[in-house]
């Protein structure tokens, strides 16, 4: 009955996309997070469901929807020259079969974003692709989030849709993404449209960010603990009363406490002292790794270049017995351990170029989406009230992701291309909605030939 009912519902949105074939582009975002031919039991795993929707998006877009309004930007132009650098770096890769199995998704996740904006030419079709990202992430979070209250979960214990511990299906990996999420569900239940903000939608809305709340507790990943940190931090610029909101979020988070799973705590206090455990102990120990890696390699090595790395490194664990202390030191070897950081993966994968890019292309969507900010936010007249906040939201959004992106390799998630591929089309929207300014020189030329005053 599960896979009947997967294949029902992606069979109605290809049936939709004859008359629309905008809905070919949400049904490749559905395909791409929730993996519904991983979810299936049967017949549903045999069938190439992303391959289809993938041709149906672009052959939609290509033969018969319009292209009005489509622009191509300089954060797409950065993804293409990403593209092609991966593909260069592939083809010399330390490990070319190890590679190419990286290759054959992470293309996709480019491409996609890289054609995704062209399709996003109105508010409509933005606000429908949130709403599709945001209720195909909570197809995740929502089980997840049961599953937690239920006393299920703990650490690379938790099962989500399937049993697979990859992609967004990862404890780390959701984590991050769930939270980073937050500020789209907040954008979706005040300035929706496709759901007009309703005390049905609000309640939702606030469910939904609870079970997203949750997953770091179910899933006990310590990068979402830092999340939800860099998240509560970041709101502090929004919020109208930033005391009552510091003392809020404190009174929350001492109060359940006593409801978190010992699990929970215990690996949380881990983050005190990392010496004492052996994951943040060999994460150490790659990130140097990587850096002399680097220094002999400074292209790169191509997608799981780690495959090559030895090391050495100590545990340090401390046990108190009375007023005795005893201090033990660990000595331990291991090989072809994963970067454990999206920054140290993009530096030993792509080398200093690739990250180069690959951080040029997030830090310009932090400064587009502060400039979308600034110039929309004092704006009152009808539909010029949703751009401020929802250039807030995918900022935000972007900057949390960036945060969990420092402990766990999601340099390529498919999901933060999709983010940056709503930046995009939100720097296109606004953009096509000012003003033209006139450049540098036409203002110092009009300045020059202004008549002075006596």
């Amino acid at each position: 009955m599960l896979d009947l009912a997967l294949l029902a519902f992606f069979g109605v949105l290809l049936l939709l996309g004859l008359r629309h074939p905008f809905i070919w582009v949400l049904a490749y975002l559905y395909v791409d997070i929730v993996s519904p031919q991983r979810v299936g039991w049967t017949f549903v795993q045999s069938l190439p469901i992303s391959l289809i929707a993938f041709v149906a998006a672009f052959s939609g877009w290509l033969l018969i929807d319009r292209k009005d309004g489509a622009r191509f930007t300089l954060r797409q132009g950065l993804m293409v020259a990403l593209l092609a650098y991966c593909a260069m770096t592939t083809l010399t890769a330390d490990f070319p079969e190890a590679a190419l199995e990286k290759w054959s998704w992470v293309w996709k996740a480019l491409v996609f974003a890289i054609f995704l904006p062209l399709t996003l030419t109105t508010r409509l079709r933005i606000e429908g692709a949130i709403l599709f990202m945001v209720l195909s992430i909570a197809a995740i979070i929502i089980n997840g989030g049961l599953k937690t209250v239920l006393g299920g979960g703990g650490y690379e214990t938790l099962t989500l849709l399937v049993r697979e511990n990859s992609g967004l299906y990862e404890g780390s990996i959701i984590s991050c993404v769930a939270i980073s999420v937050i500020p789209l569900i907040l954008w979706l239940a005040r300035h929706g449209t496709i759901f007009p903000p309703d005390n049905r939608v609000r309640l939702f809305a606030a469910a939904l960010i609870f079970a997203a709340l949750l997953m770091p507790v179910g899933t006990a990943a310590r990068t979402g603990l830092l999340c939800v940190g860099a998240l509560g931090a970041l709101m502090m610029r929004s919020v109208k009363n930033r005391f009552l909101y510091m003392g809020l979020a404190g009174f929350l988070a001492i109060a359940a406490i006593p409801f978190l799973p010992q699990s929970f705590t215990e690996r949380m206090s881990t983050i005190e002292n990392h010496q004492a455990d052996q994951s943040a102990s060999t994460r150490l120990a790659v990130w140097a790794w990587t850096f002399d890696y680097a220094k002999k390699h400074p292209l790169g090595g191509g997608f799981n270049a780690y495959l090559s790395n030895k090391l050495t490194f100590e545990t340090v664990d401390a046990k108190t017995d009375g007023s005795t202390t005893t201090i033990s030191t660990t000595t331990m070897t291991d090989e072809a351990r994963a970067y454990h950081s999206s920054y140290f993966e993009m530096l030993g994968e792509q080398g200093w170029i690739g990250l180069g890019l690959w951080l040029w292309l997030l830090l310009l969507g932090i400064w587009q989406m502060e400039k979308l900010q600034r110039r929309w936010k004092s704006r009152i007249a009808e539909g010029e009230t949703w751009q401020a906040p929802l250039a807030l939201a995918l900022q935000q959004g972007l900057i949390v992701y960036m945060v969990g992106s420092l402990f766990v390799g999601i340099a390529f998630q498919p999901f933060i291309f999709m983010l940056i591929g709503l930046q995009c089309a939100l720097w296109s929207y606004c953009r096509d909605r000012e003003p033209a300014l006139p450049s540098k020189r036409a203002r110092r030329a009009a300045s020059k030939a202004a008549p002075t005053s006596a």
